[in-house]
């Protein structure tokens, strides 16, 4: 039997605080929170959230990329805007549609797309 996916896990400092973020901003049901631990869900993608004092946690660079097509990326970006996150360079406007890069909470990097 082969193997199965089971969630993405993303180390965070404040983990109430990420799982709000993506709660309010991308609206993942929240499954469990903890101040160590979350877990939230969008359609059958688990997303894990996991507690760590590490600085790294904190870094400037791209720590992970998840990317979502949304429905309205301008609403979108106004309510991650509101929860902390930074537009990563302008939106896009593609012949295909529109993309943006939001930098998120401790480093993390989203990807939005909303098709033509």
């Amino acid at each position: 039997m082969a193997a199965s996916f089971r969630w993405i896990l993303q180390l965070h400092r404040d983990v109430p605080k990420a799982a709000r973020f993506y709660s309010e901003g991308l609206d993942f049901t929240t499954n469990v929170c903890t101040l160590r631990w979350a877990e939230l869900q969008s359609g059958s993608l688990k997303l894990a959230l996991m507690h760590s004092q590490l600085e790294q946690v904190t870094q400037k660079g791209y720590s992970s990329l998840l990317s979502f097509t949304v429905t309205d990326i301008n609403s979108t970006v106004t309510k991650l805007i509101a929860l902390g996150a930074e537009l990563d360079g302008p939106i896009k406007y593609e012949v295909h549609g529109k993309v943006a890069a939001m930098r998120c909470l401790d480093g993390h990097v989203l990807g939005l797309y909303e098709p033509v």
